[in-house]
């Protein structure tokens, strides 16, 4: 089974068990995958515990009052952040905004600008799919 029929399996069944089937739209994976692969012939496919990674390390490299994920997203993603400011950020899980990926134009944005300031640079095709990895299963 290849790496894109096995992740909507793998979609299906956790989305089952929720009891809401919520996925980022299939063109934002696909085009994440076709990006990574193109960037690194060896993609294997997003990594959800890269994606945890991702948002829980402190790199200082961006902004410095936000040199993490959690820095406006928390620890835990089913609860709801809060930016520097004091504004309130919605759940970033899927299992609690089933919604939250539904337009790419929107998740490109917020790519940009967060990564751009916690990371200091864009995150990688890979970063993102696997970022989004993590949001599915949460």
């Amino acid at each position: 089974m290849n790496c894109k029929l096995r992740a909507i399996a793998l979609l299906c069944c956790l989305g089952a068990s929720a009891g809401v089937l919520a996925a980022p739209p299939a063109d934002l994976i696909d085009r994440y995958t076709a990006e990574a692969r193109a960037a690194d012939p060896a993609f294997a496919g997003f990594s959800a515990a890269r994606g945890e990674t991702l948002h829980r390390t402190r790199y200082g490299l961006g902004k410095p009052d936000t040199p993490a994920c959690t820095s406006c997203h928390g620890d835990d993603v089913r609860a709801p952040g809060k930016t520097r400011t004091g504004k309130a950020i919605e759940p970033m899980a899927l299992s609690v905004v089933a919604t939250r990926y539904s337009d790419p134009a929107k998740v490109e944005k917020w790519f940009k600008r967060n990564c751009t300031e916690v990371l200091g640079r864009e995150c990688t095709p890979r970063e993102k799919g696997d970022w989004l990895a993590w949001m599915t299963i949460q």
